[in-house]
């Protein structure tokens, strides 16, 4: 079996090989340098010091003395001096540093590396179906495939290579989940949903979910029937316990490579565009179009009907109540361009101070008149 591993489309067995040396269940081991030699790194310390055991990484501040750590910039560097860290992954050499270094083109993406090298190695899934899974009518599993306990894939339902079914899954009747694919324990793939290549949905999501669209008929709110599907592109990942309206006609849709934090709902007939970010607690409300490399901070809520253009960031708790044109960044309740939200929150905090002031000014006056009074 060799599923896919963190979305990138690579094969388990890949990092497999690359962590050979571990044991199930503990983190792996590496000197300094060969830690160095697998990031591609310039190593800089001197000869005794590249033969340590490193086995972890950690946080400048809380790193032992057998972890490895990193900084992004160099303004960061004094924190430094005063951390226990075996050795430390750099974009630029630091002349003034007595510790090991890692100096890398990226950090960002040697970190990733390291941390998959010290992650503990688990237990993988087996290839097959489950005993106790349920397996409908003409359903097409392809091979490589892992089905977990309890697991329930529906009537004409397609699994493509590779792809891991967790335990307590459901997969409706007409559903198709890709290749590569990976579906943690608990979540629901309602009927007629279409799933790319390389997808990861953590557990207890939702995909499919009817939409909240009532009428008020007779006395009576009525459901709108919602006969249209949800579609996840390819190397879409999806946080844990999401959930994702299907289209009342139609998609909704979620576009490739976007990534969605934990506790998020997107309602019906939402187009949500390539390599967007969404943090957690969103909200997004029926027939939303996010365009391309969007980003809405935590608990952003947006309006329905809104239009959000590419590349524009929603900061944290905003409420979009309007189209938003591409490239910019807004904030507030309601959203507006970030200056002009700074600037609001700015006389906003000085109105005790202004309260103040027209306070004493309003005494003077009365002061004033009342002399005026006295004379007269």
């Amino acid at each position: 079996m060799i599923p896919a591993f963190a979305g990138t489309g690579l094969p388990l067995r890949k990092q497999e090989d690359d962590l050979n040396s571990s044991i199930v269940g503990s983190a792996m081991k590496l000197t300094i340098g060969q830690l160095a030699e697998r990031l591609g790194a310039e190593l800089v310390g001197r000869p005794d010091e590249i033969d340590r055991q490193v086995n972890a990484v950690g946080a400048v501040g809380t790193a032992g003395e057998s972890d490895v750590t990193f900084i992004r910039d160099d303004k960061y560097a004094t924190g430094l001096k005063n951390s226990r860290a075996a050795a430390v992954i750099v974009g630029n050499r630091l002349e003034a540093l007595a510790k090991p270094q890692l100096v890398v083109k990226n950090v960002d993406a040697a970190l990733i590396e390291a941390l998959n090298f010290f992650a503990p190695k688990l237990k993988g899934p087996i290839e097959g179906i489950d005993p106790t899974a349920k397996i409908g009518h003409d359903v097409k599993i392809a091979e490589g495939v892992a089905v977990g306990a309890c697991a329930v894939v529906d009537d004409r339902a397609e699994i493509g290579q590779n792809t891991v079914i967790g335990s307590g899954c459901k997969i409706g009747e007409n559903s198709r989940v890709g290749k590569n694919c990976r579906l943690d324990s608990n979540i629901v793939v309602y009927h007629n949903c279409y799933m790319g290549d390389n997808v990861i949905i953590q557990a207890n999501s939702t995909i499919g979910s009817i939409g909240f669209g009532y009428v008020f008929i007779d006395g009576a709110h009525k459901l709108i029937p919602h006969n249209g599907r949800v579609v996840i592109e390819d190397f879409v990942e999806i946080g844990a316990n999401c959930c994702i309206d299907r289209a009342k006609f139609g998609d909704t849709v979620v576009g490739a490579g976007t990534k969605i934090d934990n506790l998020v709902q997107i309602a019906h007939n939402v187009v949500i565009g390539k390599c967007c970010l969404i943090a957690g607690l969103v909200g997004i409300a029926g027939s939303c179009k996010l365009g391309d490399g969007v980003v809405l901070g935590g608990q952003a809520g947006l309006k329905d009907n809104v239009e959000i253009g590419d590349g524009t960031m929603v900061g944290g708790q905003s409420a979009v109540t309007r189209s938003v044109p591409a490239g910019l960044q807004v904030a507030g309740r309601p959203a507006i361009e970030i200056r002009e939200t700074l600037r609001i929150l700015t006389l906003t905090m000085r109105l005790p101070k202004i309260a103040a002031h027209l306070k004493e000014l309003t005494k003077r006056v009365e002061r004033l008149e009342a002399a005026k009074d006295d004379k007269e």
